[in-house]
């Protein structure tokens, strides 16, 4: 519906910002927290040696300047807050292996929204090091008050943003990350509500055409570098419409065509987005679309031990709230791999797994992969379509050569929701799996148990994050 004339919510927004403290914090809230930093700090330290990010890095590094912030990737190298940012933030989507914001609203189809932690989480670990001396429980803090933030304002708004081709994880991660940056620089209410309409403006709006390119991971980190801008220059005093999130031309009526006006009354921090609905962690590095028909097809070829050379035909039903935004036929690489129904079978067919060793130009285009994907169709069944958008379901008919037919649904409940969440220690693993390589055994623990105790009343310097995430080679 059209926003309403009389909403409050950038005062809101900024009034839960400036007032927000530790204690505040519910403990399950705290608690998904740390599993989202663990998260999204692997992504950070995976995404550092992909090539986009060593683009980015390379042309930050050209540009030089005052020596505030870590360069992730690059040795000692240090370059201003907001530099640092867009590279970390470029590297916690580059594997698109990033968490998940979840909703129970069935108006939002996919039951999906924003992609929350890498924004707030980038301009925290970036400003902190400029700042110094940032407390543990400041630095969840502000990272809690921009998730929060950025996750009701993704509920609340349409979908139409989404639905129009715009990334909206950059849209609103732009607003989340100026939250968390304002937290640390202790913006008042004022400064809060100019931070929000700077970042209103500069948000980096991603549009969907990127997906499966090298530009799209680089919304993230235009949306932590806009966000750390937006917070410096209103506690400069840069003035901007207090109300920028409200109004007809305000952000939400712009991007989204209006708001879900029966929401607002949630507010800000009453409940927080992080523990409800909660949290989706991704098992596997592609669109979070294909992870339960992923899952299904490794069922099924462990079920019935099928080998790759036994697969004749395989054909993958779905309604279009899989198959228009998973939209590649076949990939050509591991960009257009993670966004293909037929490169993410086949290399569940293949391998009986999808990570890291998987998604690479050299798999992809191997004859092997490039066979399998031929073997394998998908369609839009007009049944599955007529059952609606609130769940994501999907059906696979695999043939094999000796004309054998199998058939598997994929479990509704996907695994790494809130419904289905990972253990710990699978999250750990998926930190040390994202990590192995680039950072030593003893770095990968020691960076591992600082983020568990990241929030101890103890830790009066969170930005040493920062430098235990840096690889050492």
């Amino acid at each position: 519906m059209p926003m309403p004339d009389d909403t409050h919510i950038t005062a809101e927004a900024a009034a839960f910002a400036a007032s927000v403290n530790y204690g505040d914090i519910p403990e399950d809230a705290l608690k998904v927290g740390r599993r989202c930093m663990i998260d999204g700090t692997g992504q950070f330290v995976a995404g550092c040696v992909t090539e986009p990010v060593e683009i980015v890095a390379a042309d930050v590094a050209e540009q030089g300047g005052r020596e505030e912030a870590l360069l992730l990737g690059q040795g000692a190298a240090k370059v201003p807050a907001t530099l640092a940012a867009r590279v970390i933030g470029t590297a916690g989507h580059a594997l698109d292996w990033d968490d998940t914001q979840a909703s129970k609203d069935p108006r939002h189809v996919y039951g999906l929204l924003t992609h929350p932690t890498v924004p707030p989480l980038a301009a925290v670990l970036a400003l902190s090091q400029k700042l110094g001396a940032v407390s543990g429980q400041e630095f969840m803090t502000a990272f809690q008050a921009g998730f929060e933030v950025e996750c009701k304002i993704a509920e609340w708004m349409l979908p139409e943003v989404y639905k129009r081709g715009l990334h909206a994880s950059a849209a609103e991660g732009t607003i989340g990350a100026a939250i968390a940056a304002g937290k640390l620089l202790k913006l008042d209410e004022k400064a809060f509500r100019y931070a929000i309409g700077i970042a209103s403006s500069c948000s980096a709006a991603g549009i969907r055409a990127n997906v499966g390119t090298m530009t799209k991971p680089l919304h993230f980190g235009a949306a932590a570098e806009n966000g750390i801008m937006a917070a410096q220059l209103a506690a400069r005093g840069l003035e901007a419409n207090d109300s920028a999130l409200d109004g007809g031309y305000g952000f939400l009526s712009v991007f989204a065509g209006g708001v879900f006006e029966e929401k607002l009354t949630q507010g800000f921090g009453n409940t927080y987005s992080i523990a409800d609905p909660g949290v989706s962690i991704k098992p596997y590095p592609s669109g979070i679309l294909t992870h339960q028909s992923m899952d299904a097809m490794l069922a099924l070829v462990r079920e019935h031990d099928i080998k790759p050379e036994n697969v004749d035909t395989v054909t993958f039903y779905a309604g279009s709230n899989i198959l228009k935004p998973i939209s590649y036929s076949f990939a050509r690489d591991h960009l257009e791999a993670k966004f293909c129904v037929p490169a993410l079978l086949a290399m569940i067919v293949l391998k009986r797994q999808a990570g890291q060793n998987e998604f690479s130009d050299d798999f992809v285009q191997s004859p092997a992969m490039v066979d399998m994907q031929k073997r394998i169709t998908t369609t839009i069944d007009p049944d599955i379509e007529a059952q609606g958008f609130d769940k994501i379901r999907s059906k696979i008919v695999l043939t094999t050569r000796d004309g054998k037919t199998h058939e598997q649904w994929a479990d509704e409940r996907y695994r790494g929701s809130p419904d289905n969440p990972m253990t710990d220690g699978e999250v750990e693993d998926k930190y040390r799996i994202c990590t192995d390589g680039i950072l030593t055994a003893d770095q990968q623990e020691a960076l591992l148990r600082a983020i568990w105790a990241v929030d101890d009343t103890g830790n009066k310097d969170a930005s040493a994050l920062a430098t235990l995430m840096q690889p050492s080679g």
